[in-house]
């Protein structure tokens, strides 16, 4: 059997399972660390894609550089308005719920986040940061994917990853064991209907289908509530993000004990979140304002859920999204598909400030866009090898740079 075969299978049961649990041969210690081999899998991961292409020039103002408003005269942010972060950057005026996170140290700023040759096509940019390939590589397995087969998720773990908000499995394609919630609920009816009895059949392609199923039925108990669990107190934003946001606080949450305390070796890798709607072609203002609030109620809900059950210090939250867009605004109050854009990194021990490079809007190439200043696998390299302590390199076919984000 093909391993599509077993994609359309797992389709129809409502999760996506792409592989079947990896076997670990070596011991397992209570934080779920393999001796010696990194995979520190109890930092949890959260991405977030701010799908369709964030502005980020009117995310991250360069409120002080006289050519943006040259360049943006109709829907440029009046200084006055611009949430002040030093005397030469600024955020969006509905970006103010994250100044809490800002004074505290725990927001960084990379500036500059592109690739090399980009390509502004939705469907392959997105492909490329997926994958973490080259702009003229193709890759087939999400990069995650090919972390978790550098370095197995415990046994233990209800799921590598849970996706919320999305049905696609972006860099958790091609091997992880990863769950779609779009409807939890469905999902948990639909995993009932799996069977266990792997260990009672004799034909081999047979029996691995059965064992993706046993892995479904796992993740869904672990995910399924249960009585006595912990419930969260921590209040969540109205709106389409902030239930994604509920589902994700509560995926964490179901991996607690009764008392909201982590469990040593349980819950999930990586949670994944998608924020639609940043394809802002036409009428931006009003578009992305709305979304960039939803984005910073977003964040500040899961700092605060999560530092209710005692997570935030275990926990990294990356924004990423295909490209970004033209500096220069468009005849239709809108900006189109640009090169670069700023993205977040937000955690306990994440040491805040402002990273990369400020816009050089003195410096646009023949195409009006602005130069990259720092590889999105540096990004990357930075989560693999700060926050899980894996060797990058194998994972993204190169040698790319951490970033300096966190604290000793």
């Amino acid at each position: 059997m093909r391993r599509r075969d077993f994609l359309t299978f797992a389709g129809g049961l409502g999760a996506a399972w792409l592989a079947p649990t990896p076997v670990l041969a070596a011991a397992r210690d209570l934080a779920g660390i393999l001796p010696g081999g990194g995979g520190n899998y109890g930092n949890l991961l959260i991405l977030i894609e701010l799908k369709g292409g964030n502005d980020g020039l009117n995310t991250v103002i360069p409120y002080a550089d006289a050519m943006y408003a040259s360049l943006r005269p109709t829907i440029g942010i009046k200084r006055e308005q611009v949430v002040q972060l030093d005397e030469h950057s600024g955020l969006h005026p509905e970006m103010r719920a994250l100044l809490p996170m800002w004074q505290a140290n725990e927001l960084a700023i990379v500036q500059g986040v592109g690739y090399p040759q980009p390509n502004l096509s939705h469907f392959r940019s997105i492909e490329i940061w997926n994958t973490a390939s080259r702009s003229d590589e193709y890759l087939r397995d999400g990069w995650l994917s090919r972390a978790f087969a550098e370095q197995a998720v415990p046994f233990g773990f209800d799921a590598d990853g849970v996706i919320v908000g999305s049905a696609e499995l972006g860099p958790l394609s091609g091997g992880a064991r990863a769950v779609t919630l779009t409807n939890p609920a469905q999902f948990l009816r639909d995993a009932s209907l799996a069977s266990t009895n792997a260990a009672q059949v004799s034909n081999p392609a047979l029996a691995h289908v059965l064992r993706v199923e046993n892995d479904i039925v796992k993740a869904a108990d672990g995910l399924r509530p249960r009585q006595g669990q912990y419930v969260l107190r921590t209040p969540m934003p109205q709106g389409a993000f902030g239930n994604v946001v509920k589902t994700a606080l509560q995926v964490v949450a179901a991996a607690d004990s009764p008392a909201g305390v982590p469990q040593p070796g349980r819950g999930v890798a990586v949670l994944r979140l998608t924020l639609n709607g940043f394809d802002t072609h036409q009428n931006q203002m009003g578009q992305q304002a709305n979304l960039l609030r939803q984005l910073s109620q977003g964040m500040m809900a899961l700092r605060a859920g999560l530092t209710e059950l005692n997570r935030w210090q275990s926990t990294m939250i990356v924004t990423y999204a295909e490209f970004g867009r033209r500096p220069r605004e468009n005849q239709s109050g809108g900006t189109d598909h640009g090169t670069v854009a700023p993205h977040f990194i937000a955690g306990g021990r994440v040491r805040g400030g402002l990273y990369g490079e400020a816009p050089r809007l003195d410096r646009l190439d023949g195409n009006g866009n602005l130069p990259f200043a720092v590889d999105f696998r540096d990004i990357y390299a930075t989560v693999l090898q700060r926050w899980w302590g894996l060797n990058p390199q194998p994972v993204l076919g190169g040698a790319f740079k951490p970033l300096d984000v966190m604290r000793v």
